[in-house]
This record gives C-alpha cells, structure tokens and sequence, in this order.
C-alpha cells in the first residue's frame, strides 16, 4: 500500500501563498490519483482537489481559480499551489490515493490510513 507524507504548511497572513508537498513512498506514475484532503478544528475531513493518474483534475468550487494541483510522478510527488489563502482554508491538510470520478461528490479515498498532515494556518 502506498503511503504519503505531508509537507509545507505555515501560518501565513491572508492574501498569502504556500505550496504543500506530498511524498508518496512508492512510485505513482500511471498509477494513483492523488487527492488533497483538509480537516478544520471541530469539522471533518473533506476534499479540496483531486488529479487523476492522467491528470486531470477536480476541484473544490471554493478554491477554484485560488488553488492548483499537479504532480511530478518521477519524483513521486504531488503540489498543492494555494494562493490567496483565507482565513477559512485554516485546516490540517492531508494527502491520499483516491478513485477520481468527473462528479466532485463521488470521489473518494481508497484507503483509510492517512499520513501525519501538514498545518496551514491563515490568520493577520
């Protein structure tokens, strides 16, 4: 099974930028779509996009046009782009393999371990 490692998040004012990384521990070209989930304090766990192993793409309506997803399978990597951040993008944010569907609502994730999660806390 695959596992991931979260990285980048900070405490950022609103307005700002950051890029977060996930580490896959096995190769994932050709074969995995990614997706970046987030869990705010007393919320749970839901997805902000999704990019399928030929990379495509889903997003979350309230970060689209602020937030861009793309991979770099040789490196076994996955980026969320997060400009714009508000003070509600404050969560844990996680990264996990998942069946992607053209439908948002549909796309879940394949497995039920979750990596450590990286902090984004945005607040002035």
């Amino acid at each position: 099974q695959v596992q991931f490692v979260e990285s980048g998040g900070a405490l950022v004012q609103p307005g700002e930028s950051l890029r977060l990384s996930c580490a896959a521990s096995r190769d994932i070209g050709g074969l995995y779509n990614i997706g970046w989930y987030r869990q705010a304090p007393g919320k749970a766990r839901e997805l902000v996009v999704a990019i399928s192993a030929g990379g495509s793409t889903n997003y979350r309506d309230s970060v689209k046009d602020r937030f861009t997803i793309f991979r770099d399978d040789p490196k076994r990597r996955v980026y969320l782009q997060m400009n714009g951040l508000k003070p509600e993008d404050t969560a844990v944010y996680y990264c996990s393999a998942v069946r992607f569907y053209p439908d948002f609502r549909s796309i879940v994730p394949m497995f039920t371990s979750w990596g450590p999660g990286t902090q984004v806390t945005v607040a002035s």
